[in-house]
């Protein structure tokens, strides 16, 4: 109840903190609308699956924002409704890479023995590419969201695991918690209160930047065909389908790549502005 309370003076204070952070603003408000307008899609937009014969390829009106692609079906209701694939994998993808990443960063940074042999793995996954790695597994499973939340999550681990390993590592060696560890508390109780708080400000930055890049490779994996099932709405089947009528009828690629292209904006300016606003912070502190 006291934290509800006390939040409401900084509701009042948004006007003014989007002045002094625009990137944070604007990337958490056009993310916040690609957001509610997926979640929104059944109840004002069409039903992306419906097939009419009588509407192939037709250009923008007022029945059909976006137009008709080459089966027929509403591009704007297409459209909306593959936002909800994109943000599932991105925030999906994003969670999974970020919890395994923490894990094993914590524990690399306390134990040298795991440190060696888990730092050597993640080096044999920073090798290999990333879309070819998640080739690989879609192929050996087949399509499906699932295991392709598994296959672009997997190579973003490493990197947030040697984000955290590295903040824990500086951590660990601070008067602070090496008097926490001297009066006898338990080492559980001195990750949990002293070593993760310190994680949180680089993971949200690097959160931000793993989710926009698990977009693009979700795009690019089912404009390949080894993503989403083809019968699913997503934007890379869309701008696949559309590529082979591009000179004529444009309009069906437009709208896809350009929800595409504002949301990964979106992405990338709220992590800019995060590590901005983290980075002013550390630097008041010091």
């Amino acid at each position: 109840m006291d934290a509800a309370l006390t939040a409401w003076p900084q509701i009042s204070h948004l006007p003014r903190l989007a002045k002094r952070h625009p990137l944070v603003a604007t990337g958490s408000g056009v993310l916040t609308l690609v957001i509610f307008l997926a979640i929104a899609a059944p109840f004002y937009a069409g039903d992306p699956m419906n097939m009419d014969p009588f509407k192939l390829l037709q250009p923008p009106s007022a029945a059909l924002w976006f137009g008709a692609d080459n089966l027929g079906r509403d591009v704007f209701a297409r459209t909306m409704f593959g936002a909800r694939i994109s943000l599932v994998v991105g925030l999906a993808s994003t969670a999974v890479a970020t919890s395994a990443g923490l894990l094993i960063g914590v524990l690399a940074g306390y134990s040298r023995g795991f440190d060696n042999v888990m730092m050597r793995v993640m080096d044999g996954l920073m090798s290999i590419p990333t879309i070819l790695l998640a080739i690989a597994l879609v192929s050996l499973t087949g399509p499906g969201i699932g295991i392709l939340i598994v296959a672009i999550a997997i190579p973003s681990i490493p990197s947030t695991a040697r984000l955290v390993r590295s903040v824990v590592l500086g951590v660990r060696t601070r008067p602070y918690v090496e008097a926490a560890l001297c009066g006898g508390a338990r080492l559980s109780k001195v990750l949990w209160r002293h070593i993760l708080p310190s994680t949180i400000a680089p993971l949200m930055v690097q959160g931000a930047n793993v989710c926009a890049g698990a977009i693009v490779t979700e795009a690019s994996l089912s404009f390949l065909g080894v993503g989403v099932p083809p019968a699913i709405p997503s934007w890379g089947n869309m701008i696949a389908s559309s590529r082979l009528y591009l000179s004529i009828v444009p309009f069906t690629i437009f709208a896809p790549g350009m929800c595409l292209a504002v949301t990964i904006l979106a992405v990338n300016l709220l992590g800019d502005g995060l590590r901005d606003l983290f980075d002013r912070r550390s630097k008041g502190r010091r």
